[in-house]
């Protein structure tokens, strides 16, 4: 969870380089947390638009943390951020180990 919010408290940091860690747990809690409302919504019978409208806002909140931590992850294994466009091989690069010691993103 500590990932989690460190992704949170960097939301518009897109220099630097974010560890596979970081970046998964990053993923996983954001699924998870995307489908509590979703889940809870199916369950009722889709009458619950409040809810819905609550998981929208948590989507268009948590883009911007989810898009910078993305580009660390490129800058890590030596990638420049743009490489998070491309849709196969961005989940290549991201599952890539680290580049060891310094690069040109830090």
């Amino acid at each position: 969870m500590k990932y989690y919010i460190h992704c949170f408290k960097n939301y518009a940091k897109f220099s630097g380089r974010a560890s596979r860690t970081e970046y998964w747990y990053f993923v996983l809690f954001n699924t998870l947390i995307s489908l509590i409302p979703t889940v809870l919504v199916i369950q009722s019978g889709g009458r619950l638009d409040e809810l819905m409208v609550v998981s929208y806002l948590y989507s268009l909140v948590a883009f911007l943390p989810g898009l910078a931590v993305g580009v660390r992850r490129m800058h890590d294994v030596g990638k420049s951020g743009w490489f998070i466009l491309i849709p196969i091989y961005n989940l290549i690069l991201a599952l890539t180990k680290s580049d060891e010691g310094a690069n040109e993103f830090g």
